[in-house]
């Protein structure tokens, strides 16, 4: 079960009840509609329901009225299947302030030294950490139905999804939106790695590749790039689709 798979069936407006509660009993495998919108909506999608319609819930939430979560993960190796997450930082945003944060080391067996001295994290430091299992299970309740926002979003959204389904558990379908993809629509700048712009718009936070610093950057980021946001950019679809480049 994938975001996009799902999105996809939104590219039209107004999407009838008989074409998608079908669809999304057989996603769940579940007979009972009810069940399965909840299901949907547990897994933070977000949706709206118009009588006989259905449409995304991003066009209903302006941005000033949003929850986002940054955040950002610190892993051993790329591939969920065979990788390990070793740290966990997240910080929630709303009207302009910052309302909570997340972080944890994770525990591993053993780091490799390339990534010790990348991110400064140790064997020893992770030999008493949570179990991954269980972070995971932690921050899917710190996130809830915020938006998921990190640098490279792809990465950091894919990789928990994967890791949440491995241990058995649904996959995160939250609304997600990229700080690469939006500094690039809203900054001139001549790179846009999370380290150059760090520098380059004076956010200056001097620990980088630690997962709290780097969602911080991030969130850092996002506020000077809606300082370019065009005037027709006001709910979160139009910010999603802004970001990646699509004509309003």
């Amino acid at each position: 079960m994938s975001y996009n798979k799902i999105y996809a069936k939104f590219q039209k407006p107004h999407l009838k009840n008989e074409k998608f509660l079908p669809f999304i009993r057989d996603i769940f495998e579940v007979d009972d509609s009810n069940l399965a919108l909840e299901l949907l909506q547990g897994c933070g999608f977000w949706l709206m329901q118009k009588d006989e319609f259905f449409e995304l819930g991003t066009l209903y939430k302006e941005i000033n009225d949003s929850v986002f979560c940054f955040v950002d993960i610190e892993t051993i190796g790329s591939k969920p299947q065979d990788s390990k997450i070793i740290e966990i930082g997240a910080i929630k945003y709303y009207k302009g302030k910052i309302i909570d944060r997340f972080e944890t080391l994770v525990y591993a067996e053993f780091v490799p030294e390339h990534i010790v001295e990348l991110t400064g994290i140790t064997t020893q430091m992770l030999e008493n950490a949570p179990m991954e299992h269980k972070i995971l299970k932690a921050f899917r309740e710190f996130l809830g139905d915020s938006i998921f926002v990190a640098h490279n979003v792809l990465f950091d959204y894919t990789f928990i999804s994967e890791k949440l389904e491995i241990y058995g558990d649904f996959p995160l379908l939250n609304p997600r939106l990229c700080t690469i993809d939006l500094a690039r629509k809203s900054i001139l700048s001549l790179r846009y790695s999370l380290g150059y712009l760090n520098h380059f718009l004076g956010i200056n936070i001097k620990e980088q590749h630690r997962a709290l610093s780097d969602a911080r950057m991030s969130l850092e980021v996002f506020k000077i790039a809606l300082l370019s946001l065009p005037h027709n950019v006001k709910n979160i679809q139009e910010l999603i689709e802004f970001s990646r480049g699509k004509k309003l």
